[in-house]
């Protein structure tokens, strides 16, 4: 009878994913919908290069829209191109129609969403600043050496935060190793590698030392999610696996792909040339933050209604398995089709 109404409750939860994710824009096949956006302006002696980067998944998009005032945006963009996660657009501003201190820029659109947009301002002297647009500030005004109001490396830190808060198959990941993990030490060692090997890959991908098809990774990371469901799953039914007996080798190994899908979404935003290392040093510590907090949640969740959490526990191996499992056929044949194109 028990384990009837366990498979009732799996075929429930994926049901009502599956319904979900038809019915929902952009569906819940993407983890990462909550992409920032990007407006990077790169000024030189004969005028400014305007590249845009706008969130989407598919054939949809943040109905976002960059403007600079003086009717610098206003005509057709010069060169447009898309990538999984993301449409470009680049334009060519001459000279004649002025500098770009004391013009306004905004992201039309961006109160209405929950993202951010990441604008970087390029000076001839090579010299960099850069401004986080957040829903409830979507303007500003540059000031007379580039968009001085707001310093550079910073912007990486909440960057950071918000990456891992909103990537729901990070998230997932994490909460499978909790529990798998339970506490104590063995949390604290399961972290710990998680975090070193997320960092490793981060930093080395971030600087070029290593390239991997952020599609396959994405996949892979999807996968890595399924396994370690199906390793809760078992531990339910008192069948622990290696998982459980050793979380910390397990997190090791997946934190390596997991720091890479970082990298991935911290390349379409960009680091900073002039300040490399402190940006990528801050988008990690707030990746961290952001993981700390979440990890904070689950367990005072845990304390605040235990009788719920343990009559709910057999719901989460299923949903994190579903999700994750459609994930993984949805980046699968993303990978299939990079290969084939």
């Amino acid at each position: 009878m028990r384990d009837g109404r366990r498979v009732v409750c799996g075929v429930a939860v994926l049901a009502v994913l599956v319904i979900l994710t038809c019915v929902l824009p952009g569906g819940a096949a993407r983890a990462h919908e909550v992409r920032p956006a990007s407006l990077e302006i790169a000024v030189d002696a004969e005028g400014a290069t305007v590249v845009w980067k706008q969130p989407a998944t598919g054939e949809l998009a943040l109905p976002l829209v960059p403007r600079i005032s003086g009717g610098w945006l206003e005509a057709l963009p010069a060169r447009t191109d898309r990538t999984p996660a993301y449409r470009i657009a680049e334009w060519r501003i001459g000279a004649s129609q002025g500098g770009i201190a004391g013009r306004s820029v905004s992201i039309e659109g961006l109160e209405h969403t929950i993202t951010d947009a990441l604008v970087r301002i390029r000076l001839p002297d090579g010299s960099e600043s850069t401004r986080l647009l957040r829903p409830e500030s979507p303007s500003f005004v540059v000031g007379a050496v580039g968009a001085a109001v707001a310093p550079s490396v910073p912007a990486y830190l909440v960057l950071g935060v918000e990456h891992i808060l909103t990537g729901a198959d990070h998230l997932l990941f994490v909460l499978g190793l909790l529990l798998l993990v339970g506490g104590g030490r063995r949390l604290l060692w399961t972290v710990t590698a998680f975090t070193v090997a997320h960092s490793l890959t981060l930093a080395l991908a971030s600087l070029g030392i290593v390239d991997v098809p952020v599609a396959l990774v994405e996949a892979t990371i999807a996968l890595s999610i399924v396994l370690v469901a199906v390793e809760v799953a078992n531990l339910w039914r008192g069948r622990p696996g290696l998982s459980h007996r050793w979380p910390w080798a397990v997190a090791l190994v997946f934190g390596l792909l997991h720091g890479l899908g970082f990298a991935g979404a911290l390349a379409e935003v960009g680091l900073p040339q002039d300040a490399l290392v402190p940006a990528l040093l801050l988008f990690n510590l707030g990746v961290e933050a952001g993981q700390l907090a979440f990890v904070a949640a689950v367990f005072a969740l845990r304390r605040l209604m235990p009788a719920s959490m343990m009559r709910l526990r057999w719901v989460a191996p299923y949903a994190i398995g579903s999700l994750s499992a459609y994930w993984f056929i949805g980046r699968s044949v993303a990978v299939f089709a990079s290969g084939a194109a």
